[in-house]
């Protein structure tokens, strides 16, 4: 897949880099990096070490301020859903970030581009980059925009195989299970659909490169279904 400009990722994040070569590296991953035999780039591994901890303490002190009565123990529960992987590559998702990754051959060819894994990696890494290029306030508003924003509906995504079990057992329809209904695509680049079941009855159905992101989707579907 060809690179896409730097300058279309400034536009859709509304952040323009004093340092473009702080954006290039939070976009390279090692494999595209140990590629290189001129021009070696560094890869995002240390940006994303940074971001990490900038993106830890903006949503700490979010949550912090936003819930005021909300007890340490349900405060770290709640942060640790808003930033783990699956949450922030959702949210980079929302802009279109997988498709500015830099990759190795290798990588590409195995479905790199997909991963939550990497997404959520460079998505910190970005948070990182910005730190570094003009500080903690424009990281913070980067932060806000695209993770701490609309966070009831994300929620329900992040949380939504853990809130469908709660809803079904409120209502006692019957058992939640999840279906594996068929697979495709050769084995480094798998696609699983899976449904969400109430005994037989079907409530949800999902798509994913994984057996449990297809099932998150499901349960996502299956609960926008039951709330409508």
């Amino acid at each position: 897949m060809q690179q896409k400009p730097l300058e279309e990722l400034e536009e859709k994040i509304g952040y323009h880099f004093e340092n473009k070569l702080l954006l290039r590296q939070a976009l390279t991953h090692s494999s595209f990096a140990n590629e290189q035999k001129v021009n070696k780039y560094e890869d995002y591994e240390r940006l994303e070490f940074l971001g990490d901890a900038v993106l830890e303490l903006v949503s700490s002190e979010f949550l912090f301020q936003e819930n005021k009565e909300m007890p340490e123990g349900k405060l770290t529960r709640m942060r640790a859903s808003i930033v783990c992987e699956q949450a922030l590559a959702y949210c980079a998702k929302q802009f279109g970030l997988e498709a500015h990754i830099l990759l190795g051959v290798g990588e590409e060819r195995t479905g790199g581009r997909t991963k939550d894994s990497i997404i959520s990696d460079v998505m910190e890494a970005i948070i990182g980059a910005i730190y570094l290029d003009c500080g903690m306030k424009q990281a913070a508003e980067f932060i806000h925009r695209f993770v701490l924003s609309d966070l009831e509906h994300k929620k329900l995504f992040y949380d939504a195989k853990t809130i469908l079990q709660e809803v079904v057992q409120q209502k006692n329809e019957g058992k939640l299970h999840y279906e594996l209904i068929r697979e495709s695509g050769p084995d480094h680049d798998k696609l699983f659909v899976v449904e969400a079941r109430i005994d037989e009855k079907k409530i949800g159905e999902g798509t994913g490169k994984t057996k449990k992101a297809a099932e998150q989707q499901a349960a996502y579907e299956a609960l926008v279904s039951l709330r409508g």
